[in-house]
This record gives C-alpha cells, sequence and structure tokens, in this order.
C-alpha cells in the first residue's frame, strides 16, 4: 500500500499548504494520541521539540490540541534538536515523541517527525496505520479525560548532559579551537554550550534564528562561511550542523569538507581497531560513495547498505546488531549513545579522534579516495509521475548498459521533496556525466 502522508522521514511539506496546515496537523496529533493511548486510560505522556521555523508555532499548538483531544498528556520541549527528543522520549517514559521540522529544508518547509516509545522512529507498518486514522478520524476522549499540556524547561540541559557523556571524562577538549555551525536551527544554543562545557574554544556561526533564516547560507548543507570562518580563524575544526542537528559536515583546518561517508570511515576503521565497532560492519545506504566500499573491505569490514533515510539505517543496524551507520548527507548513527543521527555527538567523536591520535583535522577528514560521483535533482509538479513514463525507462536503461563494469547507477524520487534524484558513480568522468546527463534530460521533458 502506498503512503499519501508519510515520506522518508514522517510528514514533510510547504506550511499552510496541505498537507502541512494547521488542519491536517490537528487530525495528525488526534490520529497519533489515538494509537499510542490504546488502553483507554489518561496516563500517557508525550513530548514535542520544534526547531526554529516561524511556522513551529502553529504546529505545536495544533498537534497539543489533537493530542490532548485524545486523553494524551503533552510536554512541550521548544526549540531541541531532533535527537535530543528520542532520547527524552524514553527518558520520560513517553509513549511517543515528535519533532517539528524540516531539517535541511528551507524555513518555508515544516515537518513533523514520530518517535516511539522506545526513542526509535516508527516502521513503515506504523506508519500506514497512522494514515489510516488520518483519513478516518477518531473519536475524541469524554471531556474527564481530556489530556493536560505543560512545558518542559529543562530539555535542552538534559540532553546537553547525555551528550557530553558520549565523550570519554579523560579526552578534553582544552585548547582545541572549535567552528561550530548551527544553521540557526534547533540546536542553537545547545551546541555551543555542550562544547564550551567540554573545554574548547568556541567560534559560533548560525546562533542568531529568526523564524526565517534557518539553513539560509550556513549549516550542513551551505558550508561556506563555516570554511572561512575556520580558515580566517585558524581554527582546528569546524562542525556544520543542519536545521534540526541531526546533520553533520566536518571542516578540516584548512577549510575543506568532509561528508558524512569520510566521517563514517574514520569512526569504523577506529571503532574496529578498538574493538568497538559491532558486527565487522557499517550501515550506510545505497547513495554512500563506493570508495567507502573499497576502504572498508581493505580493512576487513563490511559495507551493509539500505534504502535511503536514516530510519532504514537504523531498522538494519537493530536487525544486525550493528552500532555504527549513517548516510552520505550526514546522519551518523551511533545506537551506543542515540537513537537517531546527531550531528554533534558525531562530530565530538571526530573530536575524540584528533585528541587521541594528536592528529589535524586534515589528517583526519580524508580517509579514502572517492569514486567520482555526480548527483541531479529534476523537480517535478504534483501529480506527475516522471519514472513512469516510457522515454524515461528507456532513458534508464541506456545509462544502465553504458555504465556495466564501470560504475552504477541510481535513480529514486526524494522522500521529502518533489525531486527526481539522478546518481551515477563512474571512474570514467565524461562517461559519468553523459550517462547522468541522458537521464535528467529525460525526466525534464517528461515534466515539461
Amino acid at each position: 500500500m502506498a503512503r499519501k502522508f508519510f515520506g522518508t522521514d514522517g510528514v514533510r511539506g510547504t506550511a499552510n499548504i496541505y498537507p502541512m496546515t494547521a488542519e491536517m496537523a490537528l487530525r495528525i496529533g488526534a490520529a497519533v494520541g489515538r494509537y499510542f493511548r490504546n488502553d483507554g486510560t489518561n496516563q500517557h505522556r508525550v513530548v514535542i521539540g520544534k526547531d526554529t521555523r516561524l511556522s513551529g508555532y502553529m504546529f505545536e499548538n495544533a498537534l497539543t490540541a489533537g493530542l490532548t483531544s485524545t486523553g494524551m498528556n503533552v510536554f512541550l520541549l521548544g526549540p531541541v534538536p531532533t535527537p535530543a527528543v528520542g532520547l527524552l522520549t524514553t527518558s520520560m517514559r513517553a509513549d511517543l515523541g515528535v519533532m517539528i521540522s524540516a531539517s535541511h529544508n528551507p524555513a518555508d518547509d515544516n515537518g513533523i517527525k514520530f518517535f516511539g516509545p522506545d526513542g526509535f522512529k516508527l516502521s513503515d507498518e506504523v506508519e500506514l496505520e497512522l494514515e489510516k486514522l488520518i483519513e478516518s478520524g477518531v473519536e475524541p476522549a469524554q471531556a474527564q479525560n481530556i489530556g493536560r499540556a505543560q512545558r518542559i524547561d529543562d530539555g535542552r540541559f538534559r540532553y546537553i548532559e547525555r551528550v557530553k557523556s558520549s565523550l570519554p571524562r579523560d579526552l578534553p577538549l582544552r585548547g582545541v579551537k572549535v567552528v561550530i555551525d548551527c544553521a540557526n536551527g534547533a540546536a542553537y544554543r545547545a551546541a555551543p554550550e555542550a562544547l564550551w562545557e567540554l573545554g574548547a574554544e568556541v567560534i559560533t556561526v548560525g546562533v542568531v534564528p529568526n523564524g526565517y533564516n534557518i539553513n539560509e547560507n550556513c549549516g550542513s548543507t551551505n558550508t561556506r562561511t563555516a570554511q572561512e570562518t575556520v580558515v580566517a580563524h585558524g581554527a582546528d575544526v569546524g562542525i556544520c550542523l543542519d536545521g534540526d542537528a541531526d546533520r553533520v559536515m566536518i571542516i578540516d583546518e584548512k577549510g575543506r569538507v568532509a561528508d558524512g561517508d569520510q566521517i563514517m570511515g574514520l569512526l569504523a576503521s577506529q571503532w574496529a581497531e578498538q574493538g568497538r565497532l559491532k558486527g565487522g560492519a557499517l550501515v550506510a545506504t545505497v547513495m554512500s560513495n563506493l570508495g567507502l566500499e573499497r576502504f572498508l573491505e581493505g580493512r576487513g569490514l563490511r559495507l551493509e547498505r539500505t534504502a535511503v533515510g536514516d530510519r532504514y539505517v537504523v531498522e538494519s543496524m537493530r536487525k544486525g546488531g550493528f552500532n555504527l551507520g549513517g548516510e552520505q548527507s550526514g546522519h551518523i548513527v551511533m545506537t551506543d549513545y542515540a537513537t537517531t543521527g546527531d550531528g554533534l555527538m558525531a562530530g565530538l567523536q571526530f573530536l575524540a579522534a584528533m585528541v587521541e591520535t594528536g592528529k589535524k583535522a586534515s589528517e583526519l577528514a580524508q580517509v579514502f579516495e572517492t569514486v567520482p560521483q555526480m548527483l541531479k535533482n529534476v523537480r517535478y509538479g504534483a501529480g506527475q509521475t516522471p519514472l513512469d513514463a516510457a522515454s524515461v525507462k528507456t532513458a534508464i536503461a541506456d545509462a544502465e548498459a553504458a555504465l556495466v563494469g564501470q560504475g552504477r547507477l541510481l535513480i529514486r524520487k526524494s522522500g521529502t521533496e518533489p525531486l527526481v534524484r539522478v546518481m551515477a558513480e563512474c571512474e570514467d568522468a565524461q562517461l559519468l556525466e553523459r550517462t547522468v546527463d541522458s537521464v535528467v534530460d529525460a525526466v525534464q521533458a517528461a515534466v515539461a
């Protein structure tokens, strides 16, 4: 059954345009409240966090109304990183965690992500059940069973303590100069505070949110300001988070960017040497570079690939007993410490590697040679299905045939935006560009 509302990471879209309207948030809140409050009592809890988007206030209120109408008691955390919601869902013995965020998307977008009582994101099966309830509607609770709502003032501090505990106490960051770019998002207070408390000299970027500037010319998807700041201040390293702080990019002291693949490669090799890497494998998606796979194989380690989406990575990790995984985009999942991607914790692990080895960031941030990779996106309109067009299918088949034995091609629809993503890897740069462009041209013609 195809999902109507949920994408790869919750429900997402432009604020005040269906399905991201206050009315739909009310229905969604009631549906998830009814699903998780399944024993008729009014002892159930839900924690709600958000990033710094202006529309977060609207969705926070609408979700609270829907949830309390079914008898759920709501605890409002205010602006906190997504991984903080996963943490506090379990810490507060809640039945449900909700994060209001569109992650790395522009400020006009917003989204709603859910965590189950175990602190992990919901499965496809649960989301399908929720979709049925959203469409059918639910009966509200009796008047005497309506839930309550209250603000929790120390959620950020609880998260900071958990983050700090992921770094060994004998690894102080004194003398390490760190640029932290918070993307004017959810970690704009938590990340600098955690780094400062650990002893680092902290230089901040993207810590003045105004409701509109989240991810704007800053953060993990736009690292230029952080790169310039690292070089200008002679910093040892830069840590760039996205709007909800579940992604990270690392900037070395020369201003060069290391993506999620490079970070995972470093951590996997180091953890394996230290006997910390469970299962002898790293879990990553089909988007991760072939160079990462070769790097791991050269060290007797495996790369377990999944569909795109950090929750699919986590599902594979839990099923296989692995403790390290993530995405090229910067989601780094370390289940020894967190239930979902945590950009700040991943950044601390990189800092730990610097302190332990005494090496500069530039010596650790590029652990393998990447196979040339090209990714292009084609936007499509509402109701369009370009991948079903015969001309597109033919173009894809021809491109795959051209890459046989030399590379690979991946075509997929984004789960968070109306985009067709065309990605290929190949040592032959001309062949790489030719095959990607042939598919892109076909998709563009199909949506014209």
